[in-house]
């Protein structure tokens, strides 16, 4: 389902977006993801609607766009959840799209779109991930000190990240981890890595990594849980003996890593525990 910001639901067939659009030929634009389900109650739960909505807005400072409607990609949540048929699909989720719009100036295009949950990504929650890793060309502290390598921005041009997952699903693997030319693992194309270290969670230092949202409600649960997370440089021996580690995301939430590069990884312990902290 598709809404512009008006709060007015539109056929997902109908064009809204220019082929000169910036988004389109170029990929200038910023996005954000937020899961939506049905509450015991049958209200629309959106996870962390504001906190997405910031993180778009820090985006498109980041691509120097100018600062998205906020309370027009309200309408347009509002619009689709009200909309939305979550008796049949009980889990979606709602992208926030902002483009640059027509390459001959005009206003930016902006739109949010509905979706419901995918079979793959319901089966990884549950099932797990194996993951290969793979080097991304550029230290996290480098991409940091680089603004026009656009650090921290959730921008469309998605196309090395997909290209990372298609080339690990073509060796058999579910999921990527991004290795750092120093050796120090980053994060995957779509999520976030987490350990456990002796029943410590650990994340790897945020330099040149796209701040999570889920990540920030991990850290914000885990100490009436007893836990607490951690930024550490962690390189690939570290993953490979831990007690069990984790791919976390917006849609997904949180997805055991089962094995790296074929070695299997221990479930840890601490896993029961973080499903029910990220209310998986």
């Amino acid at each position: 389902m598709l809404a512009l910001l008006d709060g007015s639901i539109v056929d997902v067939t109908h064009p809204i977006v220019r082929a000169d659009d910036l988004g389109v030929v170029r990929g200038d634009g910023v996005f954000d993801a937020t899961l939506v389900r049905a509450g015991a109650d049958g209200a629309p739960q959106v996870h962390d609607r504001e906190s997405h909505l910031d993180r778009l807005e820090r985006s498109a400072e980041i691509l120097q766009l100018p600062a998205p409607d906020r309370a027009g990609y309200g309408r347009a949540i509002d619009a689709l959840c009200a909309a939305w048929d979550f008796a049949a699909h009980p889990e979606a989720v709602i992208r926030l799209v902002l483009t640059r719009g027509p390459e001959a100036g005009g206003d930016p295009t902006a739109f949010a779109l509905m979706a419901a949950l995918g079979a793959s990504v319901v089966r990884e929650r549950e099932q797990g991930v194996s993951v290969t890793l793979l080097g991304r060309g550029h230290d996290g502290d480098d991409v940091a000190a680089m603004p026009w390598l656009l650090p921290g921005a959730k921008s469309l041009s998605y196309s090395i990240n997909m290209a990372a997952k298609r080339h690990a699903a073509q060796q058999g693997f579910d999921d990527v981890v991004f290795v750092s030319p120093a050796g120090l693992l980053l994060e995957g194309p779509t999520s976030t890595l987490v350990i456990d270290r002796g029943g410590s969670l650990l994340t790897p230092q945020q330099e040149g990594i796209l701040a999570s949202i889920t990540l920030e409600h991990l850290m914000d649960q885990a100490p009436a849980a007893g836990l607490s997370v951690a930024f550490a440089s962690l390189v690939p021996d570290d993953l490979l003996a831990s007690d069990g580690a984790w791919l976390l995301s917006s849609g997904r939430l949180l997805a055991r890593i089962t094995s790296v590069d074929g070695r299997e990884l221990p479930a840890s312990p601490l896993d029961p525990t973080l499903r029910r902290l990220l209310d998986v």
